[in-house]
């Protein structure tokens, strides 16, 4: 990675007028914060990377200004999705009193649709008791898995793929400010992998920058690194018994590429079927096993190293 920080990070637009495409959500959504009073809890749904929770912290941003940090609470809905997290995390910020000079505080739950059904209900209930002094931001890729008081409670706003041009445009800005040389082809190849995906061609661009531009070559050359092949990969080393290589390459996909706990097991899930292991049946009870201990809110750095460490052990 080159220096200066995630890209993703620094070039993370601060005002909603900022954001690339969304143009009639952008537009509804400054009309509804021109007067927060009147701002009902919104939901914000559509596919991965293309600015939902950008425009969640743009409002909390410009509603809040300077006091953002001290009334505004972010949450990763899918890192702790159990009840605890609701309990603990949502209820204390929520009651916590003196307001001073801001309209309300503003709650942002991502990957909402992770949570448990319980989370959600005790969630529906601290949405009641706390109206008067909270705004509640979702945001999901599949709604259908949220409760219904919890929808029916929300203005929902679905955020569509970025188009090819404005995502390519993006990138133009961003490599010149970075002063990374790039060719045409090379930025269309990142859209090509991204998928409309804003997040995912950033940081590909990024990871393809360090290897001294972008070409159509290069951007095949990292690519390889930030997809999918690389769960293969964490499966296949950890089921030679190399636990720590697995972990170490594991945690890297995470931190640094930013793929979620769950998105690596379901990775890990379909890595399974396609590797045709011969004990293809232990292998998903295991996956199942940690995905579950995952779920119900214990550590998942710590869950993932030991699926890692006994998928070794099923070969011995």
């Amino acid at each position: 990675m080159l220096g200066s920080g995630m890209w993703v990070e620094k070039y993370r637009p601060t005002k909603l007028s900022e954001i690339v495409n969304q143009t009639e959500i952008i537009g509804s959504l400054e009309a509804l914060i021109k007067d927060p009073t009147d701002m009902p809890h919104l939901m914000f749904s559509g596919s991965a990377g293309v600015g939902k929770t950008t425009a969640a912290l743009c409002i909390a941003n410009q509603i809040l200004g300077d006091n953002f940090k001290d009334y505004t609470l972010e949450l990763n809905a899918s890192d702790e999705r159990g009840i605890g997290m609701v309990r603990e995390k949502v209820k204390k910020f929520s009651r916590f009193a003196g307001m001073g000079e801001v309209p309300f505080k503003i709650i942002i739950l991502d990957e909402a649709d992770e949570m448990t059904a319980d989370a959600q209900t005790a969630l529906r209930r601290i949405i009641e008791d706390t109206a008067k002094i909270c705004r509640f931001i979702f945001i999901a890729n599949n709604i259908s898995k949220i409760i219904d008081p919890i929808q029916s409670r929300c203005a929902t706003f679905k955020f569509t793929t970025i188009p090819e041009e404005d995502l390519i445009k993006r990138l133009e800005e961003i490599a010149k400010n970075e002063k990374i040389k790039f060719d045409k082809k090379g930025l269309k190849a990142i859209y090509d992998y991204s998928e409309g995906d804003m997040r995912h061609a950033i940081n590909l661009m990024q990871a393809t920058a360090s290897l001294g531009g972008i070409t159509e070559e290069h951007v095949k050359g990292s690519a390889g690194l930030t997809k999918t092949s690389d769960v293969d990969e964490v499966l296949k080393i950890a089921l030679l018994g190399k636990v720590a290589e697995a972990r170490e390459k594991m945690i890297e996909l995470i931190k640094v590429y930013g793929m979620s706990e769950s998105d690596f097991l379901k990775y890990l899930n379909s890595a399974v079927f396609k590797s045709k292991h011969e004990k293809l049946s232990d292998i998903l009870e295991i996956i199942a096993k940690y995905d579950y201990r995952v779920l119900v809110g214990a550590n998942s750095e710590i869950q993932l190293s030991a699926m890692l460490a006994e998928l070794g052990k099923i070969e011995k």
